[in-house]
């Protein structure tokens, strides 16, 4: 799928895609994001939904769990394995921890439970809507080490590095502060948006899988430390030697 600034559905208006089953949570949900001039696409089904995003893309999706045709993170996986970034908020009656962390890994920007705030809905949307639409920098150039802010592309030397839409998020908020330590809280803030100790594994289970990508170029293999009892900081790789 193509970047998420591409505006869905043919409009200028930013748009979202709601995934519920339940008509009138879902007439009170649209009506509020109306409302904030969202432009609101409704599905009520995966398979609805699917049809919808073959057409085009939507800048942020919104899906309950539970849906006659399968579970919503059915969705979100399908996605992230697809290598869309655009930013997913899931609403479900499952409020355990154990859920929560599930959605997150799944690939998951947020977690709502059921019965929410209509006001926390609203602020939540609003804030990952700002987050995605965020102006892009210029790259940023490591001796032959690029991140492409714009095209969301890594490259060292010419080889592409195939990362998910959560890894190249991390990689670039620590790369943007070369050599400064995040905690696990700090990182899942500012890639995540969530701020809840609890979900701070879901932080090391991406830090190893980028790592793992990034050891199949061995100079980059120590471009992601640890720093033990703190967290994790970006080191800029070396120049390679000339033998």
């Amino acid at each position: 799928m193509n970047s998420h600034s591409i505006r869905a559905f043919g409009t200028t208006q930013l748009s979202i895609l709601l995934i519920e089953d339940e008509q009138d949570l879902a007439q009170l949900i649209s009506l509020n994001l109306q409302a904030l001039d969202y432009q609101v696409h409704h599905a009520t089904t995966l398979q609805q939904a699917n049809l919808m995003l073959q057409q085009c893309q939507p800048d942020l999706i919104l899906t309950d769990r539970l849906l006659p045709d399968g579970d919503g993170l059915m969705l979100c996986q399908q996605l992230r394995q697809a290598g869309a970034d655009i930013p997913i908020i899931i609403l479900t009656a499952k409020d355990s921890e154990a859920d929560v962390v599930l959605g997150l890994e799944s690939g998951a920007d947020d977690y709502i439970t059921k019965p929410f705030s209509v006001l926390e809905l609203r602020a939540r949307v609003k804030a990952r809507l700002r987050h995605c639409t965020r102006p892009t920098h210029q790259a940023l150039e490591f001796n032959g080490f690029t991140i492409n802010c714009d095209t969301r592309e890594v490259i060292d030397d010419n080889t592409q590095l195939n990362l998910t839409a959560r890894e190249f998020d991390l990689l670039t908020f620590m790369a943007r502060h070369p050599q400064q330590v995040f905690s696990r809280m700090q990182l899942l803030e500012a890639v995540w948006g969530l701020n809840y100790e609890g979900y701070e594994h879901t932080v090391n289970s991406h830090i190893n899988r980028l790592r793992n990508k990034l050891a199949n170029r061995p100079r980059l293999a120590d471009t992601v430390k640890t720093v033990w009892g703190v967290g994790y900081k970006f080191a800029p790789p070396e120049t390679e030697a000339v033998l």
